[in-house]
């Protein structure tokens, strides 16, 4: 029996996952090791319970309390904050989701890659500011990562069979987000509610942004740089507003291999949760006669900063990454706080970039996680400071 752990069980992917795992046999199939959450600890006892988890951690050091409460009498352990979740990936599995939101899901997942298990990961800022260190850990543990992002895992299953060396480009496909039939000129406008309104996807409302300003996709070109190992001019990016080709590989034969499936995030995992084998999935077949027409455009680089700006710290490499992606995230809070505008929080990336350039050596590669997670704190702090 496998022993599993799921870090972010209560956001999207960790409730698809849940579903899934519920799906093949729940507690009578996995031996489920440690469930964790942010504030929603009604939700988080609900899935220790029924997967039976040895632990249930919530991030949030206030929840504890509703979690013990909500798990009393169960026999399963309980607790809360920073050392706690650390503690939970210490415990041995075999396979672990990893889908916490943001740099805090950097640390756990390394850990899991120390115990030589299989990280199926669904944290964009784990390659986007660690990529180096993530993939030399799980070489030198004899660890496996297993992508989840849908473009990632569609990457990854194109290339089955094939060699690296045959590749000439990938082509990550991406749906232009709530906003992309907006005139460019109105985009500055945009209020939190409209970048919000996804048309495809059901995700959460920080990736739902990221979406629309094309930053999820410029953290994924990023990625696809650093786990598949080509080089930055190889990656493009298409729009294709239907979702249904969720990512191309290009050989130099002229061949191109595509992934098509339904939107639903429950593939990416599913394969992830079942490889090397394929299992049946609860994902809607595609009807191709009646989708009619898969449509295909060029992204606008005025429109998308966040591409450019994704070009620029590949050429960086080193810790230029994690730079990139804490001023994201604190370009995105303040977005949502209402603090700026949409498009301002490109122009609060580039600035913070520029300034941590300017004062540091963004180009030298990260000797140790402590690195990247000083980096972290320090473009956080410079980003807050920053003036758009």
């Amino acid at each position: 029996m496998r022993k599993i752990s799921v870090f972010g069980a209560t956001g999207s992917i960790g409730e698809n996952t849940f579903d899934l795992l519920m799906r093949q046999g729940g507690a009578e199939a996995v031996h489920m090791v440690a469930v964790t959450g942010g504030r929603n600890s009604r939700r988080l006892a609900d899935m220790a319970r029924a997967l039976r988890a040895e632990v249930a951690v919530c991030a949030d050091e206030g929840c504890l309390a509703d979690l013990k409460d909500a798990l009393a009498g169960s026999g399963i352990e309980t607790a809360a904050g920073a050392q706690a979740m650390r503690d939970a990936a210490d415990r041995p599995v075999d396979w672990a989701m990893s889908a916490i939101v943001g740099a805090a899901g950097l640390q756990p997942g390394m850990q899991v890659l120390r115990q030589g298990a299989t990280l199926a990961l669904a944290n964009k800022e784990s390659l986007v500011t660690a990529g180096q260190l993530m993939l030399a850990t799980a070489e030198a543990k004899g660890a496996r990562i297993l992508p989840v992002d849908s473009e990632h895992s569609a990457i990854f299953q194109a290339l089955t069979g094939e060699d690296i060396s045959a590749v000439e480009r990938i082509i990550l496909t991406a749906s232009g987000g709530a906003l992309r039939d907006w005139p460019t000129e109105r985009l500055a406008q945009a209020k939190l509610a409209d970048a919000l309104a996804h048309p495809n996807w059901s995700m959460g409302a920080r990736i739902t942004i990221d979406s629309a300003s094309m930053f999820n996709k410029a953290m994924e070109v990023i990625e696809t740089r650093e786990f598949f190992g080509v080089e930055p001019d190889q990656i493009e990016v298409i729009i294709h507003p239907e979702s249904l080709i969720h990512s191309m590989v290009g050989f130099h034969d002229g061949a191109i291999m595509a992934h098509l499936g339904a939107a639903d995030m429950r593939h990416a995992i599913g394969f992830a949760l079942n490889w090397p084998v394929r299992q049946p999935l609860p994902v809607a077949r595609l009807d191709l006669a009646a989708v009619g027409a898969l449509t295909f455009r060029a992204p606008d680089m005025g429109r998308f900063p966040a591409l450019r700006l994704a070009r620029e710290v590949m050429a960086q490499r080193g810790l230029a990454g994690a730079v990139f992606n804490a001023a994201k995230e604190i370009a995105l809070d303040k977005f949502i706080a209402g603090q700026i505008g949409f498009m301002d929080m490109a122009g609060l990336v580039e600035t913070t970039l520029a300034r941590l350039s300017g004062e540091t050596s963004l180009g030298k590669a990260a000797a140790s996680l402590d690195d990247v997670l000083a980096m972290d704190q320090l473009a956080r702090i410079r980003a807050s400071e920053a003036k758009v």
